[in-house]
């Protein structure tokens, strides 16, 4: 399994997504890393059809797709149990690295 965590540096909910990222792989007991991909411009957005920072990317796929929102260099929002967050949850996490 290939999980890669795209990001931008003015995202401050990157490294939160990081370590749930991590503990959720830990809860499953998946030996996996966690590539980051950091996109710095507009173009390296196009190429990753990058929805927001943070975003997950699950053996290339957008587990949370949110097609309606447009490419670009933003922070990205979740929505979650507790409401919107800057990240998914680790219960969210798990649920869909246990699918993959």
């Amino acid at each position: 399994m290939r999980v890669q965590l795209l990001y931008f540096d003015g995202c401050p909910s990157w490294q939160v997504a990081d370590a749930r990222l991590r503990e959720a792989l830990q809860t499953l007991g998946r030996p996996a890393e966690v590539e980051k991909v950091l996109v710095a411009t507009p173009e390296e957005a196009e190429h990753w059809n990058f929805r927001g920072s943070p975003s997950v990317l699950v053996d290339g796929e957008d587990p949370f797709p949110q097609s309606r929102t447009p490419v670009g260099l933003t922070c990205r929002l979740y929505p979650t149990p507790e409401g919107l967050g800057g990240s998914p949850t680790v219960d969210q996490l798990v649920d869909v690295l246990s699918r993959a």
